[in-house]
């Protein structure tokens, strides 16, 4: 995504659930969400502003943070950072 700045893979565990593993270079990005997820950052530093909120918080991995399902949020990514997303449906 974000012409190769931001990368993922999905996997599917054996109990059906379904994760994306992934990598964010530095900048800034707005990303969707269908079903509500568990954002676990592993390693690096960002700021989110989440659905509903006007003021940015500041993440350094490892650190987890949750989004609504439909919804957008808005990401800095600081310094390179790695992500594993859970999705909560």
């Amino acid at each position: 995504y974000f012409d190769g700045k931001v990368t993922s893979r999905t996997i599917i565990l054996a109990d059906g659930a379904r994760k994306t593993l992934g990598v964010m270079l530095p900048g800034d990005y707005e990303f969707g969400t269908e079903a509500a997820e568990e954002m676990d950052i592993s390693s690096g530093e960002l700021d989110v502003l989440l659905p509903g909120s006007d003021d940015w918080q500041r993440i350094s991995g490892p650190q987890v943070f949750n989004v609504p399902a439909n919804a957008s949020f808005k990401l800095k990514v600081q310094s390179i950072t790695n992500y594993c997303c859970s999705y909560l449906d």
